[in-house]
């Protein structure tokens, strides 16, 4: 692997939560599969990807596979890419009881995958690229647009802020206050130590990486969904 620059954003270091702890990654993982139905959000991807068994799809930010183990179901091969070891041992614990041989773990992450072969059908990013900074993630967003084959998608879904910047404490406070007592922690730790940004630069930089945007939904928490698309020439 080629040495990156000294000047390099280190991906590798936690910016909030710490994934590397075998415990905080079951934990996170019980936690999720608590409240997340994985396979209707997989099934959702494959709907507004419009997926069929003949596609090729990286999943970027995989974490403990939740979504990966049932996209697999759905098309022919998965890359499941991830900046933590015990995140995508989990996933391929998953992956192994599903049955499912169509999926390979990587270690790494926006600025460090190097995907070894043909350019891919799709992306898929979730909740991950707010581990950037903003410089960063314009990196990343262009990695992933020379990753992708000509007509390919990405879909980006992560934290995203569109309130009026002069309000941002009182925004940030209701924001906070959305959430259940006990998920309140990981809120305040991600307005301090993580990177989440505002719709119009993240617009921004979807525009000047190439990308044509064709939806954009808003969910639940400030979360949006951006469907976007590679020129096919």
């Amino acid at each position: 692997m080629k040495q990156p620059p000294e000047w390099m954003y280190d991906e590798y270091r936690h910016c909030g939560v710490d994934y590397d702890e075998i415990e905080t990654v079951a934990a996170y993982d019980r936690r999720h599969g608590e409240f997340r139905d994985f396979k209707a959000e997989a099934d959702q991807i494959a709907e507004v990807l419009g997926l069929t068994g003949q596609d090729r799809v990286i999943d970027l930010g995989a974490g403990t596979g939740g979504i990966t183990v049932h996209l697999a179901g759905q098309v022919q091969q998965v890359y499941a890419v991830d900046v933590s070891e015990p995140m995508l041992e989990k996933c391929r614990e998953k992956c192994h009881q599903a049955g499912r041989s169509n999926v390979s773990c990587h270690k790494g992450g926006f600025l460090s995958y190097e995907h070894a072969g043909e350019q891919v059908d799709a992306i898929v990013a979730q909740t991950a690229l707010h581990h950037l900074p903003d410089l960063f993630k314009q990196v990343a967003l262009l990695r992933c647009y020379d990753m992708l084959k000509p007509g390919g998608q990405f879909l980006l879904v992560d934290v995203v802020f569109s309130f009026p910047v002069h309000a941002y404490d009182t925004a940030l406070a209701e924001w906070i206050d959305g959430f259940p007592a006990e998920t309140v922690p990981q809120a305040v730790t991600h307005i301090k130590s993580e990177h989440s940004t505002f719709d119009w630069i993240m617009q921004g930089m979807l525009d000047r990486t190439g990308f044509v945007v064709e939806q954009v939904q808003d969910r639940d928490h400030c979360i949006k969904a951006y469907v976007c698309r590679k020129p096919a020439c």
